[in-house]
């Protein structure tokens, strides 16, 4: 089964009554609220944890355009038992943020059970995410993200920390997992993790339709989303190229999964949440904004990024997103360029003053991949990390020291 279509939604700039992807139209139907534990989420959607992207002003963003349940960028679970002073700041959540989503990475059973002890007994969040679904080589070189699952082992050594760590506390908040289809196609553990995390006691196990090998390239494959869906009794969500609203619906009723997880595609488009309320409560509309509309959208993550880490930080971090926001606009390549050196929000108010804000959104760029393109690769792994999958073996020198990108 593969993934969404990539065919624009149609002409104009007002709201889209259907989606067509591949000549098939994705009629709109209201959905029911995702159950992770305790907690309702509803719409059904998730944002996908991303290193340096889903911070506390990135999540407010969102949440300002629509409900559903938002995670931290990674926290390492080493970092984090050290109090680390980056990793502390990391795990800021807003006044008004409710529920208070964590992941967490981490290897060593004893340190994740350690982490998670901390997050419950200290009341750091509502609901915590483990990461195993990373595919980046310093992650996986280390027997850490979307490679850990082909130890079945170590992975069942972990969660069993992390569950008897909520349970001693006698806390109700929910353990969820993230994962990959395998480290390639020749080493597929969707199936077994699943299974092993249910035993486990996690409530909730998301599945991105890639293995490790694929990065971010072609496809999803959903296919594998609806066997796991088959297979488990706890809910199952699924993630990869949700580009457009209709692709959430469209994966749902394909898959049978429990909710969707949002990634790249609400990179520089944060009203995509807005729009995936409207279709999973059936209603038609759909955010076309203007230049003006994105500036505005543009300067409201500026602010937000300098209140929590303040103009000479937080500017700096904004300038990731510039290419995302302005993605099919006409914007001369100087203007794009100082944008993308901005340093203050006077800058900035400036340089947005240029843009010729009567553009209507480019419609030519509904349904595209954004962010990360990183084509297949080989998967870097710890020495003789395929030997045994049933190995329970913490590899030297695993645990990252740090959180974040």
């Amino acid at each position: 089964m593969a993934g969404p279509g990539r065919g624009p939604r149609g002409p104009g700039h007002g709201p889209a009554r259907c989606c067509h992807t591949r000549g098939v139209v994705t009629e709109l139907a209201s959905a029911e609220a995702l159950r992770i534990g305790p907690l309702a989420v509803w719409p059904p959607v998730v944002l996908a944890p991303m290193a340096g992207i889903t911070n506390v002003a990135f999540r407010r963003l969102c949440r300002e355009h629509g409900a559903g349940l938002y995670v931290s960028e990674m926290i390492t679970t080493r970092a984090l038992v050290e109090r680390n002073a980056k990793t502390m700041k990391l795990v800021t959540f807003a006044a008004d943020e409710q529920p208070r989503s964590i992941q967490l990475y981490g290897v060593d059973p004893d340190v994740v059970g350690r982490a998670v002890a901390m997050v419950v007994e200290e009341n750091l969040a509502d609901h915590i995410d483990l990461n195993f679904g990373c595919p980046v080589p310093k992650v996986t070189r280390k027997g850490g993200g979307s490679a850990l699952p082909y130890r079945r082992g170590l992975l069942e050594r972990i969660l069993r920390a992390a569950t008897r760590a909520i349970d001693r506390a006698g806390s109700p908040v929910p353990l969820t997992i993230k994962m990959r289809l395998g480290i390639d196609r020749d080493h597929l553990t969707y199936l077994d993790a699943g299974r092993i995390a249910e035993d486990c006691g996690v409530a909730a196990v998301a599945l991105h339709g890639r293995t490790a090998a694929d990065m971010y390239s072609g496809e999803a494959d959903w296919a594998p989303i609806a066997e796991l869906a088959e297979v488990l009794s706890v809910p199952v969500l699924g993630n990869g190229d949700i580009w457009e609203a209709d692709d959430a619906i469209r994966m749902m009723r394909e898959t049978g999964c429990a909710g969707v997880v949002v990634g790249r595609g609400c990179l520089g488009r944060p009203w995509l949440f807005a729009d995936l309320a409207a279709a999973f409560a059936g209603r038609p509309e759909r955010r076309l904004p203007s230049l003006a509309e994105v500036a505005a959208a543009m300067r409201r993550h500026a602010e937000l990024l300098a209140d929590w880490l303040g103009e000479d930080r937080g500017l700096p971090d904004f300038r990731k997103h510039v290419a995302w926001y302005l993605k099919g606009f006409m914007v001369g390549s100087e203007l794009r360029q100082r944008l993308g050196l901005v340093g203050s929000l006077a800058e900035l108010d400036d340089l947005l003053g240029r843009l010729d804000t009567d553009q209507p959104f480019p419609i030519t760029e509904l349904g595209r991949p954004r962010g990360r393109g990183t084509g297949p690769r080989r998967v870097a792994l710890p020495e003789g990390w395929l030997d045994d999958p049933f190995e329970c073996a913490v590899p030297v020198g695993a645990e990252l020291a740090d959180s974040g990108g």
